[in-house]
């Protein structure tokens, strides 16, 4: 591996870490995302403070950065040449500073945002497949959680039909099963039927 490889990855985990939750909340004058509702610094939780403008600014935060991450490994494989597998390893190592991102002590959000920006980037078509079954699944279910397991489980598949067993089908499938371990607790309670639905305020107990 040599020093352009390890720097590109360096920054796609640093730029990973930027938790645009925090960002947000400071924006906006809002209290810590790991203080009330899911205690999650995502764009969900942060939508429970009744702050839409904070969660969109989030949301596009955490995929804009999967998405930009992915762009500059593929920005100098083109001018340096190289192979498609510092593109996946870019898109994992920015996942990974999402879930343990190094300004945060390595206590990260569940990465559903940048996980569609890293798919983004990977292919389009994937990534649009992906955020529109998590459209589908919370336009029915109003629940982000299930919307995000049912998008996880379906990647590695839409992945495959699109790359065959290329490298960035193995990503995916560590993309997604990192996002479905991050979401053990919301298991137990859509188990329970105790999950909160969308657009639920932290103060609202229903």
């Amino acid at each position: 591996m040599d020093i352009a490889t390890i720097i590109i990855l360096l920054m796609a985990y640093l730029i990973g870490s930027v938790p645009f939750a925090m960002v947000a909340s400071k924006l906006f004058h809002l209290p810590d995302p790991r203080t009330y509702g899911s205690k999650n610094p995502g764009a969900t939780n942060v939508l429970r403070s009744g702050k839409i403008a904070a969660a969109v600014v989030t949301l596009l935060g955490d995929a804009g950065k999967g998405w930009l991450a992915v762009e500059l490994a593929r920005a100098y494989v083109s001018i340096e040449g190289g192979e498609y597998e510092l593109i996946s390893g870019a898109a994992l190592c920015v996942f990974l500073g999402h879930l343990f991102p190094i300004f945060l002590n390595f206590k990260g959000g569940k990465g559903v945002a940048t996980a569609a920006g890293v798919l983004l980037g990977l292919n389009l078509l994937l990534g649009s497949l992906v955020i529109l079954t998590w459209i589908i699944v919370a336009a029915v279910s109003r629940l982000s959680s299930l919307s995000a397991l049912t998008a996880a489980v379906l990647a590695p598949i839409y992945s495959y039909l699109i790359f065959d067993w290329d490298t960035p089908v193995w990503v995916v499938i560590m993309i997604s099963l990192l996002l479905i371990l991050r979401h053990r607790a919301n298991i137990v309670n859509l188990i329970e039927g105790k999950e909160t639905r969308i657009g639920k305020k932290a103060t609202d107990k229903t």
